[in-house]
């Protein structure tokens, strides 16, 4: 099988045989065993990798007196989700969610932007990528509005608060929460896959230019689809875990 891109073949040839071991190991048989890692895949670890990496050498180099240049970039990101996780979850609760919306955002808006580049495919243009982030976004905050609330407290939130249309609404209610994955997971591929599209078309058409106005769209269509896949997180928090008075 050949890999549109070196970082996957790196990958494939430094990690391949022992992914693909694993896999046979829990019964999973890739397609083409000798490379199981995918330019999608790929990609995805490459953002991850860059992200981690990123805050490592922020944290080794944190100052007060001389901040660098990317200590300033990491307290501009966190101000930036911190005003918005403590306007949506609240002030009491906002500070423990943060590092996941916060990183929900970083990842995205990478795997957006890599499209941007020449012969790259965004990886959020693939389904697969926008659920993995969906479901993660869901596993999540149920997890924290059981732990916050309690089975029953959980529960009865899905109830509402009239109990004599509780057998009516608490269907709706569960059947909605779980058709999040859903949305989350359309809203943010249909929207990359279409730009992804877009781009093509124009670059086919008119090479030199006009495509230009395109990648700009693309990069718009990035950060707004990081920035709502953030706060639609927030939200989904902010109710999960919200205390009745």
């Amino acid at each position: 099988m050949a890999h549109s891109y070196s970082i996957t073949q790196f990958l494939d040839h430094l990690f391949g045989p022992a992914i693909t071991a694993f896999l046979n190991l829990i019964g999973i048989h890739p397609a083409d065993p000798a490379y199981p890692i995918n330019d999608t895949f790929a990609l995805e670890l490459m953002v991850a990798g860059c992200l981690i990496l990123f805050f490592i050498i922020v944290r080794m180099t944190l100052s007060v007196e001389k901040p660098n240049a990317a200590q300033q970039i990491a307290e501009m990101i966190h101000e930036f989700s911190g005003s918005h996780a403590e306007q949506i979850i609240g002030h009491n609760y906002y500070e423990r969610f943060q590092a996941f919306t916060t990183c929900v955002f970083l990842f995205i808006v990478f795997c957006n932007l890599l499209g941007l580049i020449p012969g790259i495919v965004t990886p959020t243009s693939n389904p697969v990528v926008p659920l993995g982030i969906a479901v993660c976004t869901f596993v999540y905050y149920n997890f924290y509005g059981f732990k916050e609330q309690g089975f029953v407290g959980y529960m009865k939130h899905f109830a509402g608060p009239i109990w004599w249309i509780a057998p009516l609404l608490f269907p709706i209610e569960i059947i909605s929460n779980l058709a999040r994955v859903m949305s989350l997971t359309i809203r943010l591929y249909a929207n990359m896959f279409a730009s992804d599209l877009v781009t093509l078309v124009f670059f086919s058409l008119v090479p030199v230019g006009v495509p230009v106005i395109f990648l700009g769209l693309h990069a718009g269509v990035s950060l707004i689809q990081a920035y709502v896949f953030m706060l639609l997180s927030m939200i989904y928090l902010g109710i999960a875990t919200a205390h009745e008075h």
